[in-house]
């Protein structure tokens, strides 16, 4: 069996043939060594790696296996974690230079629950810097490449999970998402993101805005991150926002489909500018969807979408605004847009702040009054296709010093109004760059999102796309 075919091998057929002694977990851990080894010079999309951990831990995941102990769903399958999630044994380091070397001492919940299912974790994946931005590259790590086309934009903060999920560096990334930082990596790179229901997955420490970062799987198939999602979710003490339900179990009602659903499609969410290429993509994908379920694809009145754009232009300088306390001392050595953005927030008052909190909890309530008249919202998961990384803004848009959400307008109001949503490949364009479709859920229907995202993988199948890296 080749690296890359252990590269790009399922979770779910990783684990049973582990389980049936037919594949070694080092033997998986040494393929995807070899080829990270290979591809890391160009694509960067780990920040911290230590195959030497990762062999001891397979070499341990073998021994079990063939002593006949008992195994967890992930045990010896590959596994990496973002650079803005806490991890005892490697450096967390934000993507910023300020955080070089930076160590914590413990893990965050979900890789304590991914270990303890026997995930073996084999480094830090990239991020912007405190995972401010919507492009793929730090003052810490530079530019991670989309593994489709080199030096172009991997998306947002978990890019390096999108772009490692894209090159076959295993099968399961996960990601993080204030504002489309799981979807837009994977819209760029052609993979499967969730962001599922606020407090689904326990995100400690508890993150500083305002409740709107969500932890998720990214992967290349749906099952994939519906088996990853279980093993994540559920509630946790250290994190009071958990949901206090414990997860459904999302591989088993996986395939049971959505008949009856309705679906809705918004092309704009009523205000958001979408390149023609890349709204002609997603519609059609949508049309071909629906007709693939006998179902109709009505057009969905979105009355909401221009007030969540205005709030999130406050909302996200604010919140970054806490980064503030670095400039002293380290301003020249951040990325000048995310000093733009501090600067933005720290003219915000607290008046106007705790104004647009009211706003945001309106805005939230007219979300979920439109899911009274549709079960799934479908839209573009972002409004380009990738662009050369060392730009923030695509040069055919109206540049700003730190506004990328422009480009970005779908994914922000799901964050603020805790949904869940998917970003699912759904074509190419003519120069061969991925683009995305999004499904939005009610919220906590989970296993529904991953159930229309499943069917959607049935009937427009995207998994044996793959960048021309072999």
């Amino acid at each position: 069996m080749s690296d890359a075919e252990i590269g790009y091998m399922p979770a779910a057929g990783m684990a049973a043939r582990i389980r049936a002694k037919q594949l070694s977990p080092v033997e998986i851990v040494e393929a995807l060594a070899r080829r990270i080894e290979r591809l890391e010079p160009a694509i960067n999309a780990f920040a911290a790696r230590d195959f030497d951990r990762a062999l001891a831990r397979a070499r341990a995941a073998e021994a079990a296996v063939m002593a006949g102990r008992a195994t967890g769903s992930l045990h010896g399958v590959p596994v990496t974690i973002k650079d803005l999630a806490w991890t005892r044994d490697f450096p967390t380091q934000f993507g910023s230079l300020i955080m070089q070397g930076h160590r914590v001492g413990e893990d965050t919940a979900f890789v304590t629950r991914l270990e303890a299912a026997g995930a073996i974790v084999l480094g830090k994946t990239t991020t912007s810097e405190f995972g401010w931005t919507g492009v793929s590259r730090s003052p810490l790590t530079g530019i991670t490449s989309n593994p489709w086309k080199q030096g172009y934009n991997a998306g947002a903060s978990s890019a390096g999970a999108g772009a490692a999920a894209a090159a076959g560096y295993g099968p399961l990334h996960q990601g993080s998402d204030g504002a489309g930082s799981i979807r837009m990596p994977s819209h760029f790179c052609g993979v499967y993101g969730l962001k599922p229901s606020f407090g689904r997955v326990p995100y400690t420490p508890v993150s500083a805005g305002d409740f709107t970062s969500h932890i998720g799987p990214m992967t290349r198939t749906v099952g994939d991150a519906a088996l990853m999602l279980g093993v994540m979710a559920g509630p946790e003490d250290s994190d009071f926002t958990t949901l206090e339900r414990p997860p459904a179990d999302y591989t088993a009602g996986l395939d049971d489909g959505i008949a009856g659903a309705r679906i809705a499609y918004s092309a704009d969410l009523g205000h958001a500018r979408v390149d023609p290429e890349v709204a002609g993509l997603v519609r059609a994908a949508a049309e071909n969807f629906a007709r693939a379920l006998g179902t109709g694809l009505r057009e969905a009145r979105i009355e909401w979408g221009r007030e969540s754009a205005e709030l999130v232009r406050l909302f996200w300088p604010a919140h970054m605004s806490r980064h503030g306390r670095y400039l002293a001392e380290w301003e020249a050595r951040m990325d000048p847009g995310l000093v733009a953005c501090v600067k933005e927030g720290a003219r915000l008052s607290i008046a106007e702040y705790q104004a647009a909190r009211e706003r945001k909890y309106a805005n939230n309530a007219a979300i979920h009054r439109g899911f009274r008249d549709y079960d799934f919202l479908i839209t573009p998961a972002a409004s380009v296709a990738a662009f050369p990384a060392e730009r923030l803004i695509p040069e055919h848009w109206p540049q700003h010093p730190w506004d990328w959400v422009q480009w970005a307008e779908f994914s922000h109001p799901f964050n603020m109004s805790w949904n869940p949503a998917a970003s699912l490949p759904c074509g190419f364009t003519a120069a061969g760059l991925p683009v995305g479709l999004q499904i939005v859920g009610r919220r906590f229907d989970d296993l529904g999102v991953l159930r229309a995202s499943r069917a959607f993988e049935r009937a427009l199948p995207w998994a044996d796309r793959r960048p021309a890296l072999d």
